[in-house]
């Protein structure tokens, strides 16, 4: 009888391992070969901001509410002087990991 409950319990740790494996190599792989990438964003007071958004060879200037999303300017990817998405995207992913940690 206890072997069968150690049985049913070691399958739903299999599982539930094999779920976010695959939840972690799904979001590894949007973020390579994601169409958009984030440039930049001000927060300008609670819940408002402006984003910069590159797609493609634009980059979208938003401004950003919690209820609209409105383009506010396009540019030519070759118009800007851009920093590296990648360094902004270390940054986002160490800011992300110090908050999951505790803020250590």
């Amino acid at each position: 009888m206890t072997g069968s409950y150690f049985q049913m319990a070691g399958a739903l740790v299999f599982v539930v391992l094999l779920i976010l494996g695959a939840g972690f190599l799904l979001k590894k792989k949007q973020n390579r070969f994601g169409l958009m990438s984030v440039v930049g964003y001000q927060p300008l007071g609670p819940r408002k901001g402006v984003a910069a958004l590159k797609v493609g060879k634009e980059v979208l200037i938003l401004g950003v509410t919690t209820n609209d999303m409105r383009l506010l300017k396009t540019f030519r990817e070759d118009e800007l002087d851009l920093p590296e998405s990648e360094a902004f995207q270390g940054k986002f992913e160490r800011f992300k990991s110090k908050i999951t940690a505790g803020g250590k």
